[in-house]
């Protein structure tokens, strides 16, 4: 079983940019994909980014190539989102999530562990 703990949301200027950072618990975080989604007012939850246990695969939603970078550091148990040319409608709640070890995937069915969510806002 893995913890996650979001952080760094916040409001931004559109084209700014923010670094979100997911921390895990437990010493088997190595052995987790760890994916990012978001959802947005009156929308269905989607899939942002992936990265898996070993950091050797990810993958992007068509709307953030480009834009977002996933990146892990397994010495410290923490994944981060880099959002660079932020825009309006990347304002979402962004969540953390894990599905269970040795597994990847890019679908919100995939994954097992939810961290709580942090709130990002894009204003024009």
């Amino acid at each position: 079983q893995v913890q996650l703990v979001e952080s760094g949301g916040g409001l931004v200027q559109a084209g700014g940019s923010l670094r979100l950072s997911c921390a895990a618990s437990g010493r088997t975080f190595s052995s987790y994909t760890i994916g990012w989604f978001r959802q947005a007012p009156g929308k269905e939850r989607e899939f942002v980014a992936a990265i898996s246990w070993s950091g050797s695969s990810t993958d992007y939603a068509d709307s953030v190539k480009g834009r977002f970078t996933i990146s892990r550091d397994n010495a410290k148990n923490t994944v981060y989102l880099q959002m660079n040319s932020l825009k309006p409608e990347d304002t979402a709640v962004y969540y953390c999530a894990a599905p269970e070890r040795w597994k990847y995937g890019t679908r919100e069915f995939d994954y097992k562990y939810w961290g709580q969510g942090t709130q990002v806002t894009v204003s024009s």
